[in-house]
């Protein structure tokens, strides 16, 4: 799992906001199974299965794209 970022946000605020992963689950509609794996970094979570989570907690996820190796005209990268 790359996202320790997004499951440390997760688990912090479900946590802060005293709710349970049972409650969290009932709310989200996302098994509690899928909840379990994704707090311990074992699941990968769809965007929608994300979505249901962190609108439950209050929480909006912002995607943001970077090029990397941009290539010229003639097809070679440019540093």
């Amino acid at each position: 799992m790359h996202n320790k970022g997004i499951v440390l946000t997760i688990k912090e605020r479900r946590e802060s906001l005293k709710v349970t992963q049972e409650t969290l689950s009932e709310l989200s509609e996302v098994s509690l199974r899928t909840i379990k794996q994704f707090e311990s970094g074992k699941g990968n979570p769809t965007l929608k299965t994300l979505e249901k989570v962190l609108d439950v907690l209050g929480l909006e996820l912002c995607l943001k794209l970077k090029k990397l190796n941009p290539i010229n005209e003639e097809g070679s990268n440019t540093i």
